[in-house]
């Protein structure tokens, strides 16, 4: 009985070691290093292609805030207005001078035509009737800068009331009713209606090269039916130190009525091809935790695993960073029937 079982056992160690020296049918590639071009896809916001900070242009109190972020306000609506005491006050001022300078310019007037009437008549010096001119021509000069004193005081009255200028959309408010501000501090923030822009943080590396258009379509995130084109119209010189990208502006050659102000977008922008080797998805497996390709050696006809770096996986391939070099030949059918030192024969070869 001991015999049998001992002879049996040698058998299946003959039967098992003929199968590990059998060789292995596989199909393999050979790597080619080829132009790979790649479509990135970011997302971002729709945004005013103009900001305006709107301020009144005298320091007051603010009686009264008739607008709020959100609004859509038109071309010189008033959106808000200061307390007028103060600016009354000037107009009054003024006006009192433009009238004592025109009850002074109605006497020197009179004046200066008696002095006209008794220089005929020959009774009154030239001395007298030039001072007469004189005085008439002063007055006038001083009812002249009155006048111009009351026009200021009344345009400053009209500057407690504070107008947008330009339609928009209110986006940020900084001052409330009540409050007292100064001439040139903003009080609304307007995004003007009209051109927008795409606006998406890109990462640097995307940068480097450059794309290869500066075309870039826009879809609407929400709904994705909802397209136009847009071109890059200004990169940001510095980096944001908050997400580590820079700010990219895309200016919109049209705005669907679904890209509102803050609408979530994404974009889509082709990059400048760059090399690279192209393998099938079919020869990737997992090599002491790390990905990695059978790599067939010529010369002996054995197979060994080589490590790979994955740049990104594209449709049914993988495109490689690194680890496989052209002219290499990659295993890419029966890689589950291997391990290293394995013979192979090659049943056929195909295209990266």
């Amino acid at each position: 009985m001991m015999t049998r079982l001992t002879l049996l056992s040698v058998a299946l160690l003959v039967a098992s070691d003929a199968v590990a020296t059998e060789a292995v049918s596989v199909k393999t590639v050979t790597a080619v290093r080829a132009p790979v071009s790649e479509d990135v896809v970011l997302s971002g916001d729709i945004q005013a292609k103009y900001l305006s900070n709107v301020s009144f242009r005298v320091t007051g109190k603010i009686s009264e805030r008739l607008a709020e972020v959100g609004d859509h306000v038109r071309a010189d609506q008033v959106i808000a207005r200061l307390e007028t005491q103060e600016q009354q006050v000037n107009v009054d001022t003024a006006q009192a001078a433009l009238n004592s300078a025109e009850a002074l310019l109605i006497q020197a007037k009179v004046n200066f035509e008696r002095q006209q009437t008794l220089m005929k008549s020959g009774y009154t010096t030239r001395t007298t009737y030039d001072g007469a001119e004189q005085q008439l021509r002063t007055t006038q000069a001083s009812v002249d800068s009155a006048r111009a004193a009351l026009g200021t005081a009344k345009e400053q009255f009209t500057y407690t009331e504070l107008r947008t200028g330009v339609a928009g959309i209110i986006t940020a408010r900084s001052a409330e009713a009540g409050q007292v501000v100064s001439s040139g501090q903003t009080v609304f923030t307007l995004a003007q209606d009209g051109s927008r822009d795409a606006v998406f943080t890109v990462p640097t590396i995307l940068l480097e090269p450059p794309p290869e258009s500066r075309k870039v379509d826009v879809s609407l995130q929400a709904d994705s039916r909802v397209t136009t084109v847009g071109t890059v119209r200004e990169i940001s010189p510095t980096v944001d130190t908050n997400s580590g990208g820079v700010r990219v502006k895309i200016g919109l050659d049209a705005v669907p009525a679904g890209m509102s102000l803050g609408a979530v977008v994404l974009g889509r922008a082709r990059l400048r091809p760059r090399d690279a080797v192209t393998l099938p998805w079919s020869a990737l497996f997992r090599w002491k935790d790390a990905s990695a390709v059978w790599v067939l050696d010529p010369g002996t006809g054995s197979v060994s695993p080589k490590p790979v770096e994955i740049d990104r996986y594209e449709g049914s391939g993988i495109v490689l960073a690194g680890g496989v070099e052209p002219g290499e030949e990659v295993v890419t059918a029966g890689i589950q029937f291997l391990s290293p030192g394995r013979k192979v024969t090659v049943a056929g070869k195909g295209t990266p």
